[in-house]
């Protein structure tokens, strides 16, 4: 059986509206093994499901996430802006996607938005919801704030954290291992053989994102990752399966 993680990226973002439940739970259908989403933190203090800082492209309403309380969160249609069959989703709290997602045996890639807003406390809470759970082996800590993996290291030693980056940086995994990473995300285009086969000689894994073309996803298959991320989990599924049934 084929290994590589097929992480769908926000749940099922090309079929439902992006980091919902509805979206996760398709995800599973498509034969997704993992889900990545993204965290933010409310004013007063709930991890919810979100990819932008404010609430606008996605809900239609004015507004960011650290100025609204939880309950104004959950007063907001996360759902109407991509399609009237979707009215009246909701922007879910990290809580219920891991209450969902226990007993599907999946993994998942946590991305704490925090480089552009600090979230005081934001690791610890993430940290806590998933030891509560006893997900600590089949969660990933990703974030483009390298400072806060380093924290997320200190805190919770057991749980992995991965590096995200969108430019071409000199032996990636070296600096992984520095900060106590175990994984690369960076952009697809800034990898090649070469460097996945290094890093995997010093125990660093890569997870590239956001690969949607068949072919791409082919190719990034040949070179040995361990993840990849895409909107489209059916069309990895189908790659991984044919994979497979070849072997």
């Amino acid at each position: 059986m084929n290994t590589i993680v097929n992480y769908a990226h926000r749940g099922a973002s090309r079929y439902c509206p992006e980091n919902t439940m509805a979206a996760f739970k398709k995800s599973l259908e498509l034969g997704a093994t993992g889900i990545e989403t993204d965290v933010q933190m409310t004013k007063d203090g709930r991890l919810v499901l979100i990819h932008d800082e404010s609430v606008q492209r996605t809900t239609g309403q004015p507004g960011e996430i650290k100025d609204l309380t939880y309950r104004q969160i959950t007063e907001l249609d996360a759902g109407s802006w991509y399609s009237s069959e979707f009215a009246g989703e909701r922007i879910p709290t990290l809580g219920q996607l891991l209450d969902w997602i226990e007993p599907t045996g999946m993994m998942l890639n946590v991305e704490l938005k925090n480089n552009m807003e600090p979230y005081e406390g934001m690791e610890e809470k993430v940290i806590a919801a998933i030891r509560k759970r006893g997900l600590s082996q089949r969660v990933l800590i990703s974030s483009f704030n390298h400072y806060s993996l380093v924290i997320c290291k200190r805190i919770a030693p057991e749980i992995r954290t991965a590096i995200l980056y969108g430019e071409n940086l000199f032996e990636p995994w070296k600096y992984a291992r520095s900060i106590g990473a175990s994984a690369l995300h960076p952009y697809y285009k800034f990898m090649n053989h070469s460097m996945v086969q290094q890093a995997a000689d010093q125990g660093i894994i890569y997870n590239p994102f956001t690969i949607n073309d068949p072919a791409e996803m082919r190719e990034l298959i040949r070179m040995g990752v361990s993840g990849i991320i895409t909107d489209y989990p059916d069309r990895l599924h189908e790659l991984l399966q044919g994979s497979a049934a070849g072997r």
